[in-house]
């Protein structure tokens, strides 16, 4: 590439060359050892999640991504505060840049596409420290033994030292999965979570109330046991005046948000079934005969990721706007209820454009004071929470067509660049001239058309389970990413193995 037309990010990847980095294989990697790879990083990721940051008063931190907790892969108060945050929001930032070609790279250039993945790591970084001292200066408190040994500001700054190393870390995690494993680790990580937010949302035997007994009020947090409880010490008349209701709409894990969560599953995983197939033949080799498939749901999950991300951002800042002694301070964007109202000790909007922009908690968060808003406990207006559906939901699906647009495009599965990859295996598309040209105008009939469907589907997929509900709290989101992620992973460990059986497959699927 030409020096004068080289973007000014090659002056930054000097810099960024010589951070920390997953050296990618040489080779060929067994699959063997990629599923050793996965174990491994996943035992890490569960360690991390479960060791408490050091120094830190867990009685009174306060979560600012509770909501998203599930899809943000983290845990809270741990090495694992961020979760990946970072990386989704340092990507977006560099997609939007990319696509709206304010940074000029073309990620189909092996070279432009090193130095963009170089400044990525550099910009993760950066939203590491972004994203972590906000939190540490505002809602995660040093305990008094801790600031009594190295002060305030040395407190200060170890927390926020924990959490940058361990975000950090989990990006390197994410590399390893990418480069020596399967799929991709952010995926991994992500289903994980949601994984075991739903294990015990279902099975929990403990009471909501922890320390107090069993009792109508007070039954076992978990789905299946709170149903199997009721039923066991309820009256037919109890069970008829408020045993049903706790069953199926009280929160937590009411019996609505199971079988929200089960539809979920199902719905999904026959759209990842759907796909359109174009013919493919052998140029050279008479008789061999593919296709390549189309899914549905083309852009897979990573919209989603991206829109989830960019909304808890939104809250984020939107509750340091409002509550931070230094942020509520300045006009117009300070302490403006317009933009989000939040009560004390409280990380969910209570009012503004975050409250609309947040996911309702299940139907009992907004169908139920639309339908008897007298006894919902609900302080807005049955239309404000009809308008608070329909933004919530059309911003989720514009906003995931919108991103997967942007990742089609910066991921290679354009139709120019699946043009590219089946030119280079070898196969052409029956009765069409073996030109990189002809199959790209071939793809274009479909390949946008279905990245505008997959973005959203996937938008409303995921609006639908927020709004309907889902066990463990792990949001209609994280489910909806879960069913697509294992999915992919399964598909994925099929390939791997194909490719294991027959070396002369790895070229068509990308593999060393």
């Amino acid at each position: 590439m030409a020096e004068e037309t080289r973007s000014l990010l090659y002056k930054v990847k000097p810099i960024s060359d010589r951070l920390p980095a997953v050296k990618r294989p040489e080779g060929h990697v067994h699959f063997r050892t990629k599923m050793l790879w996965v174990l491994v990083v996943l035992v890490v990721y569960f360690v991390m999640a479960n060791v408490s940051v050091y120094g830190l008063d867990q009685a009174k931190a306060l979560d600012l991504f509770a909501q998203y907790r599930t899809i943000m892969a983290g845990a809270s108060g741990t090495l694992m505060q961020l979760g990946i945050g970072p990386i989704v929001t340092a990507s977006i930032i560099m997609q939007l840049f990319v696509g709206a070609k304010i940074i000029k790279l073309d990620l189909t250039d092996k070279e432009d596409k090193g130095c963009y993945q170089s400044v990525l790591k550099l910009l993760v970084i950066v939203m590491i420290l972004f994203e972590s001292v906000p939190q540490v200066f505002g809602y995660l408190v040093p305990s008094s033994s801790f600031q009594g040994a190295v002060g305030l500001g040395g407190a200060r700054a170890l927390i926020i030292l924990q959490i940058a190393l361990g975000s950090y870390v989990l990006f390197l995690m994410d590399e390893v999965v990418s480069k020596w494993g399967i799929g991709s680790g952010i995926s991994l990580f992500i289903a994980a979570g949601v994984a075991q937010a739903l294990f015990t949302g279902t099975l929990n035997w403990n009471p909501i109330t922890s320390g107090a007994d069993y009792s109508l009020s007070n039954p076992p947090a978990g789905t299946i046991p709170k149903v199997i409880y009721i039923l066991a010490t309820c009256t037919p008349a109890q069970l008829s005046s408020q045993g049903y209701e706790i069953m199926f709409l009280s929160q937590p894990n009411p019996v609505i948000a199971l079988l929200g969560t089960l539809l979920i599953f199902l719905v999904v995983a026959y759209l990842e079934s759907t796909r359109i197939e174009l013919p493919l033949s052998h140029g050279n080799a008479r008789g061999a005969r593919g296709r390549y498939p189309i899914k549905l749901i083309y852009a897979s999950n990573i919209p989603v990721i991206l829109m989830s991300a960019l909304l808890a951002n939104i809250s984020m800042f939107a509750l340091l706007f409002y509550s931070n002694d230094l942020l509520s301070g300045i006009p117009l964007l300070g302490s403006n209820s317009y933009i989000g109202y939040f009560e004390e000790s409280s990380t969910q909007a209570a009012g503004g454009l975050a409250w609309y922009l947040s996911a309702p908690s299940g139907i009992t968060d907004w169908l139920v004071p639309i339908l008897n808003p007298s006894v919902s406990g609900n302080i807005h207006s049955p239309l404000m929470n009809l308008m608070r559906v329909v933004i919530y939901v059309s911003v989720m699906i514009l906003g995931s067509v919108l991103f997967a647009k942007f990742w089609v495009e910066t991921t290679n599965l354009g139709p120019r660049a699946v043009a590219a990859q089946i030119q280079k295996s070898g196969m052409q598309i029956p009765g069409f001239r073996r030109d990189p040209r002809v199959l790209e105008r071939v793809l274009e009939r479909y390949i946008p058309a279905v990245t505008v469907m997959s973005g959203a589907i996937v938008g409303a997929l995921a609006a639908f389970a927020d709004l309907v509900g889902t066990t463990g709290n792990a949001s209609g989101t994280g489910v909806l990413l879960t069913v697509g992620i294992l999915i992919h992973f399964y598909e994925a460990m099929g390939k791997e193995q194909m490719m294991e059986m027959n070396p002369v497959l790895r070229g068509f699927f990308g593999g060393e």
